[in-house]
């Protein structure tokens, strides 16, 4: 009888396998079209090719994706914003179609947007992170203040309040599981993990094509101020910044959002008391605070 029970279990484990492979599949031919919808473009800069979308007019805001993302990710963050304001959202390095620079470090990820900038004839921007990318404009505002009007941290990554002494060298997901059939397999975790909906997972296909800046992110990106605490001279910064972060973020601490909003010298603070590491439901309170925030420092630009 255990004989039996134990083949029976290995069969159920097998058909769940193979139709969770024919799903993964078909996940995967719809992500490519979707990606297709964006009408990304590519421009070839000094050290390789970066691809990004380029929609609406208005104030700029430089969109900076997180983990997992692409210009996808990038531009459905502010989608929202798109009537009001142009959106600008490439790929970072190693993300769809995005080439990496040297180490792939911050600084190199902020020079690389400076010649993005330049080729478009584009001045100023707003950057507006959100999670993973939150060293890499943070990092962007301290480096090229003169072109930054603002910062906004959405749900996102955030300085330290003190160097550590240890920290992780490699923050994020192993290479290994950085494949499409491992994620989806994994996509039923999300809930209970992350706090976001497995459904999120067919905004992450290819997730093949995303591997290269996700181990980036995770060994480079994200110990990047623990690594370098030094030189993320966060109390000199010259450029206001706006953050938004919601109390029940599983994946960016809000308690550690908190404690390092005293460390900016200008901000304003918007506290959600949930939504999660998306801000989900809050779309329209996150496009008045933006909003807020663009018309307050234009006017304090014009006088």
């Amino acid at each position: 009888m255990l004989k039996y029970i134990v083949i029976m279990v290995l069969l159920i484990i097998g058909a769940y396998l193979i139709i969770q492979g024919v799903c993964c599949k078909k996940a995967i031919q719809v992500g490519k079209i979707r990606l297709e919808e964006y009408g990304a473009e590519n421009i070839e800069l000094c050290y390789g090719n970066m691809s990004y979308v380029d929609i609406g007019d208005g104030d700029v805001i430089l969109s900076v994706h997180g983990i997992f993302g692409g210009y996808d990710q990038a531009y459905d963050t502010c989608k929202d914003f798109a009537s009001d304001y142009r959106i600008l959202a490439p790929s970072r390095f190693g993300y769809l179609g995005s080439d990496i620079k040297g180490a792939g470090t911050p600084a190199e990820q902020a020079e690389a947007y400076v010649e993005l900038l330049d080729r478009l004839g584009i001045n100023q921007v707003y950057v507006l992170s959100t999670s993973a990318g939150g060293s890499v404009a943070i990092r962007f505002a301290l480096d090229y203040p003169e072109r930054t009007k603002g910062l906004i941290l959405y749900c996102s990554a955030m300085p330290l309040t003190e160097k550590l002494a240890k920290y992780a060298e490699y923050a994020g997901t192993p290479g290994f599981l950085c494949n499409n059939y491992a994620m989806f397999l994994m996509s039923p975790m999300f809930g209970p993990i992350m706090g976001m909906d497995p459904s999120i997972i067919y905004s992450m296909m290819p997730v093949s094509e995303r591997k290269e800046g996700i181990v980036l992110d995770a060994a480079v990106t994200n110990p990047d101020m623990a690594r370098n605490y030094e030189s993320y001279d966060i109390e000199n910064l010259q450029v206001p910044v706006l953050i938004l972060h919601a109390k029940d973020d599983k994946l960016a601490s809000y308690e550690s959002a908190v404690n390092a909003s005293a460390r900016f010298p200008e901000h304003i603070f918007v506290s959600f008391e949930d939504g999660g590491h998306l801000l989900a439901g809050h779309e329209v309170e996150v496009h008045k605070a933006v909003t807020s925030f663009v018309q307050q420092n234009g006017l304090a630009e014009r006088r």
